[in-house]
């Protein structure tokens, strides 16, 4: 999965349990960003997203993977 994928996922996620959501592609060094769903915030590197990143962001954010 890629960033926007991921993004994409996430505030459709955010939508639909009413949750505070903001991205800040610019506010950490290099090639990421800032993810805010309520009060977490993984950081989101840009380009594809390996599987244990990807699993431990979705950890981050309380949410279960089969959710996504």
């Amino acid at each position: 999965m890629n960033d926007r994928e991921f993004l994409r996922r996430a505030r459709r996620y955010a939508r639909r349990r009413r949750l505070d959501f903001r991205f800040d592609p610019e506010k950490d060094k290099g090639s990421h960003g800032e993810l805010w769903v309520e009060s977490r915030k993984p950081t989101i590197q840009h380009g594809e997203i390996p599987m244990g990143t990807l699993l431990a962001m979705l950890k981050q954010l309380g949410i279960e993977r089969r959710e996504f």
